[in-house]
């Protein structure tokens, strides 16, 4: 697996800083928008829009392997790969919205989870615990480091707090390619797994989940969902393994590292 896993050079890893910060651009200016009543189809189409006109870059997402929208925004107990449509949001709905924008031909990778109107005490508690996870696996990043361990430190974290880490879906390793080795898992056995080096960059995307950690595929072929129907919530950053320890390619404006 080693030879498949690029070390980026210093001309790649700065294009990739450019994509990081811009797609954390595009995902710190929706949060205005989610709000009762609002479809994420109108969330897809505003995202879309300051991608193409603003940011000069390309959506990833859209038509990549067929995929028909902009952006993903995966809606309470939706996992991940949510579809936009035209149904309102509702108070009290939470909502993950992924973004992934191409400049230059490096792509930019982040999500985070929106509160629609007030959310129930449980969503905020699942989105916070989600939130505290994608840190405590970054914060193990550095060189040395096994991928084991960075899994193991998530599902830690989440199963502590009786929370459930799906398995199905992963981390990337990113860059001219969107989908790259290495797989970064969210759970794993410390002291295994692939030893992390400087240069390499991969997105850290936790999903957890407040019942049990099953999911199910539905018929469009993308929108993955809880098979208990119970609440999910994910976050994504993008980071670079540096000499000494992580640099975080998408924090969003005003976000402190954790």
């Amino acid at each position: 697996m080693r030879m498949t896993v690029s070390i980026k050079t210093p001309q790649e890893i700065e294009a990739l800083r450019v994509a990081g910060r811009l797609a954390a651009q595009l995902l710190g200016m929706i949060g205005e928008h989610v709000r009762p009543g609002v479809s994420t189809d109108t969330l897809n189409d505003i995202c879309e829009q300051y991608t193409t006109q603003v940011l000069a870059c390309t959506s990833a997402p859209l038509g990549y392997h067929g995929f028909p929208k902009s952006i993903c925004t995966s809606v309470n107990h939706v996992v991940c790969h949510g579809i936009p449509t035209d149904k309102p949001l509702k108070r009290g709905d939470i909502v993950n919205i992924d973004v992934t924008v191409i400049k230059d031909d490096y792509h930019g990778d982040t999500s985070a989870m929106f509160y629609v109107g007030e959310p129930t005490i449980q969503a905020r508690r699942l989105c916070e615990t989600s939130y505290e996870s994608l840190w405590v696996g970054i914060g193990m990043v550095r060189p040395g480091m096994r991928l084991g361990d960075l899994g193991h430190a998530i599902q830690s974290h989440a199963e502590a707090r009786n929370y459930s880490v799906v398995r199905e879906y992963c981390g990337h390793g990113i860059g001219r390619q969107f989908h790259e080795e290495p797989q970064v898992l969210h759970y794993g056995i410390p002291g295994t797994g692939l030893v992390l080096e400087p240069g390499m960059v991969f997105p850290i995307e936790p999903m957890l989940n407040a019942g049990k950690r099953h999911v199910k595929l539905l018929a469009d072929g993308w929108t993955v969902v809880t098979k208990d129907h119970s609440l999910s919530a994910q976050w994504e950053h993008m980071v670079l393994v540096t000499d000494s320890g992580v640099e975080v390619l998408t924090l969003r404006e005003g976000e402190t590292p954790s």
